[in-house]
């Protein structure tokens, strides 16, 4: 008994190492990191579409339409947005339906490190790995790998893959209006489809739209940095 024990806590160090190797690693730009569900897709044999893009090479109305749909705060946060996690918690404790508060830093370690699915033990593992990748990697460079793992479509990961899927054009060549549809396509991949959108899916990318185009000082943290 003490031998199962203790192997399954060796198990979970092991698992609990990989993402403290693994980050600082990925702060490496040559490095392209692969999402677990990538993992499963090519270990299943199933049919994947993947291009990893620069976010050099992405166009910026894509870049903050991302950022004003899935996490608003983003520049503005160490990880994890605090005013949004209260709230859930006060939806919760009322017995409201809770919406999301899962940050961009969020999804980019759930997609890397950990699984699918709603319980409280993924969300408990998100937050500190969350605070941790945000203090390790730049936000322009969470920001690019988190454009790169999100699955867009059944199979179709990153940006590039999602544009040329869904547009026939590179992700460079997005304009504001397709930008908006990709981004409102996120929380729900496969269901939603930004090239033949809903009224619904159509007002939600409009709203993005403008909040994108007056986003400001909201995405300073998101431009590339001055070359002296």
């Amino acid at each position: 008994m003490r031998r199962i024990f203790a192997g399954a806590f060796l198990i979970v160090l092991l698992l609990g190492a990989i993402p403290l190797i693994l980050t600082p690693i990925y702060s490496i730009r040559a490095v392209h990191p692969v999402s677990t569900l990538m993992l499963a897709d090519h270990f299943t044999f199933r049919p994947m579409l993947r291009e990893w893009v620069s976010i050099d090479d992405v166009a910026p109305v894509m870049v903050y339409s991302v950022m004003m749909s899935e996490d608003g705060q983003f520049c503005r946060h160490r990880g994890i947005d605090w005013g949004e996690m209260r709230a859930v918690v006060e939806e919760a404790l009322a017995g409201e339906e809770t919406r999301g508060a899962s940050t961009i830093p969020m999804q980019m370690v759930k997609n890397l490190f950990l699984w699918n699915g709603r319980s409280y033990l993924r969300k408990g593992l998100e937050a500190p790995l969350a605070l941790y990748a945000d203090a390790i990697l730049s936000k322009r460079r969470i920001m690019e790998i988190y454009l790169n793992i999100v699955e867009w479509d059944t199979g179709v990961y990153g940006v590039g893959a999602a544009s040329q899927h869904y547009f026939g054009r590179a992700a460079a060549e997005l304009n504001a209006r397709q930008a908006a549809l990709l981004a409102v396509t996120l929380p729900a991949p496969g269901a939603r489809s930004p090239a033949n959108p809903s009224k619904s899916l159509d007002r939600l990318a409009r709203r993005v739209e403008r909040l994108a185009s007056r986003s400001g000082d909201y995405i300073g943290c998101l431009k590339p940095a001055k070359v002296s």
